[in-house]
């Protein structure tokens, strides 16, 4: 049986920054690509990055490189999203997917989806 949990989101001033985790069971990350979308009043649920099964990751916004960045450990079966410099754009709902294998930013093509965990930024 699959479970996706989500934690480490909450409220933070800009320029603040948070990490997201997105604990993974009944499945090996190693075989599986794991995304974060984000869903938020402008968009229903876009792609923020991903990371592949063999470790490679992308980012889906010019606005997100060099600030968000994606790493797991394999051991504790985590994905983890580090935001820095978060701004009042980032704020949404933020969930993680799995696919097989490799990464695509279509949320069609996920298979299994955490409940979400929401991100404020706001003074």
């Amino acid at each position: 049986q699959l479970h996706f949990v989500e934690s480490g989101g909450g409220l933070v001033q800009p320029g603040g920054s948070l990490r997201l985790s997105c604990e993974v069971s009944g499945f090996s990350l190693k075989n599986y690509a794991i995304g974060w979308f984000r869903h938020s009043p402008r968009e229903e649920r876009e792609p923020v990055s991903c990371l592949g099964a063999s470790g490679e990751s992308t980012e889906y916004f010019d606005s997100v490189k060099g600030r968000f960045t994606m790493s797991r450990d394999n051991a504790k079966n985590t994905v983890y999203l580090r935001m820095k410099n978060l701004q009042p754009d980032d704020a949404g709902v933020y969930y993680c997917a799995h696919r097989r294998m490799y990464c695509t930013g279509s949320p069609a093509n996920y298979e299994h989806w955490g409940q979400g965990i929401r991100v404020d930024v706001s003074t």
